[in-house]
C-alpha cells in the first residue's frame, strides 16, 4: 500500500510518499511560499539527488496538484499513475475531545474539524485546506487525519483541569490537550525497542525540542501529563513562545502598551521565548554560537531553556513516582550535544550519567547517550512523525477493506 503523508501550514505543505509495504519513505519534500511570489518546491526521491522547482502556486489546491505531478514526473517521480496512490494521511493539530484517535475523513468529520477551529485558528483551517485540496486532486481516494492531541486523551482530569470556573471548562472546553502527540508517541515506542524492554513497563520524560517544544510523562506507553496546554503557547520556552508565566503579565503589558487581543497574541507567539530573551535569533544554533562569543541575553536564553526543561523532567519523574528513561527528539533534541548535556547536569542525584563522548556524536541519529552504569537512560532519537501517520492510515484503510 502506498500513502501520501501531507502536514499543511498556511503558507507550506510538508510530505512524504511511503511504500507501507516495507514501510519506506519513496520520496519526500516540502513546498514554501504558496500564495506568495517565490514559491519553491523541494523534492528528494529516495534514491535520486534533490530538486527545486520554482512556480505560481496560488494556493494549496495548485500545491497539492505539484505534489501529484512530481510523483508522476519521468525524471523526478516515484509511481506512473495516480491509481498508485491509495491513501491519504493529514496532520491535524487540534482533536479536541472529539478525537481520541485517528479517523477515516468524512463529511462530518470535516465538519467537526472545522468546529475546532476556535481551538486551533493558526493550525486546524490549514489542515482543512490540504483535506479539501486532495478531495479535488485525488477525488474518490480515502484519506485520514491523525490528531497531535490524540496521543494525549488518556490523561487524567488532575492533568489537564485548568484552576478556573469549571463551568468553563464545560463550555467552551478549556483545558490540558498537549500537542506533538505523534512524536512522542513515536519516540516512547522506539526508546522502548532500543532499550530492549516492554514499553508498558517503562516511565519516561520524552522531550520535543524544535522551534516548538514539549515535554511528556509517558507511563508505560500512555501520556499521564505535558508541558503544552490549551494552545501550544504553554509549557517550556521555546523559539518564538513564551512558555509559563503569570497570566497576569499579558494584562499588565495590554494595559501599558494599549495592545489589541491580536497584538498580545502575537507578541507572546511570535516575539518572545528564545528571541524575546536574547535579542538575537529563534535558532538554538545561532543562539549558541552568540553565547560562545559572549553575547549575554544569548546565554541567559540558552541556560532558561535547559532550566526549564530540567525542571519538568524532575516533576515528571515524581509525577509517574520514578523515571526509567529521557529522551531527546526533532530539531534541537536530535542535534545539540550541549542542550542535552546542559539539561542533563545535575541529575546524577537521581541516576543520571551521561555519556560525553556518546552525547558528543549523537547528531541526528539514533544512540543511548548516557553510560552502560546510568540508572536512568538517556536516548536521541530522530523523531517520524509521518510514519506514525502512514501507519495509522494505512491500519483505518485496511480495516475499511476487510
Amino acid at each position: 500500500m502506498n500513502i501520501l503523508v501531507l502536514n499543511c501550514g498556511s503558507s507550506s505543505i510538508k510530505y512524504q510518499f511511503f511504500d507501507m509495504d516495507k514501510e519506506v519513505a519513496l520520496a519526500k519534500g516540502m513546498i514554501s511560499r504558496i500564495g506568495m511570489t517565490g514559491a519553491v518546491l523541494t523534492h528528494k526521491p529516495f534514491d535520486r539527488k534533490e530538486v527545486k522547482v520554482s512556480g505560481e502556486i496560488l494556493d494549496h489546491i495548485v500545491a497539492t496538484s505539484y505534489v501529484i505531478s512530481i510523483l508522476l514526473s519521468a525524471n523526478h517521480g516515484v509511481i506512473k499513475d495516480k491509481s498508485e496512490i491509495h491513501a491519504v494521511g493529514h496532520r491535524v493539530v487540534h482533536g479536541g475531545e472529539q478525537f481520541t484517535q485517528s479517523v477515516l475523513i468524512t463529511d462530518e468529520v470535516m465538519s467537526e474539524i472545522r468546529n475546532l477551529i476556535d481551538l486551533a485558528p493558526l493550525h486546524n483551517p490549514h489542515n482543512l485546506r490540504g483535506i479539501q485540496a486532495c478531495n479535488k486532486t485525488l477525488p474518490n481516494i480515502p484519506q485520514v487525519a491523525v490528531f497531535d492531541t490524540a496521543f494525549h486523551c488518556m490523561m487524567p482530569p488532575t492533568a489537564y483541569i485548568y484552576g478556573i470556573p469549571h463551568v468553563l471548562y464545560k463550555k467552551y472546553g478549556i483545558r490540558r490537550y498537549g500537542f506533538h502527540g505523534t512524536s512522542h508517541f513515536y519516540v516512547s515506542e522506539r526508546a522502548a525497542e532500543l532499550l530492549g524492554k516492554p514499553l508498558n513497563q517503562l516511565k519516561m520524560a520524552t522531550c520535543h525540542l524544535g522551534n516548538g517544544a514539549s515535554i511528556s510523562a509517558v507511563n508505560r506507553g500512555i501520556s499521564i501529563d505535558t508541558s503544552m496546554g490549551f494552545t501550544p503557547l504553554e509549557g517550556l520556552l521555546m523559539g518564538t513562545r513564551s512558555g509559563d508565566m503569570d497570566p497576569a503579565i499579558i494584562l499588565h503589558i495590554m494595559g501599558r502598551e494599549e495592545l489589541s487581543l491580536h497584538e498580545a497574541n502575537t507578541l507572546m507567539n511570535k516575539h518572545s521565548g528564545m528571541i524575546g530573551i536574547s535579542g538575537v535569533s529563534s535558532d538554538m544554533r545561532e543562539i549558541i554560537d552568540a553565547a560562545n562569543a559572549g553575547h549575554t541575553n544569548a546565554k541567559l536564553a540558552l541556560d532558561i531553556y535547559c532550566y526549564r526543561l530540567k525542571k519538568y523532567i524532575g516533576g515528571y519523574a515524581m509525577a509517574m513516582g520514578g523515571l526509567d528513561a529521557i529522551v531527546f527528539t526533532a530539531g534541537i533534541g536530535e542535534n545539540s550535544p550541549l542542550v542535552r548535556e546542559l539539561t542533563c547536569q545535575g541529575l546524577d542525584f537521581i541516576g543520571v550519567e551521561l555519556d560525553k563522548e556518546k552525547n558528543s556524536t549523537a547528531i541526528g541519529k539514533e544512540m543511548i547517550i548516557s553510560s552502560d552504569s546510568s540508572r536512568i537512560k538517556v536516548l536521541a532519537i530522530p523523531t517520524n512523525e509521518e510514519l506514525v501517520i502512514a501507519r495509522d492510515t494505512k491500519d483505518i484503510i485496511n480495516g475499511i477493506i476487510k
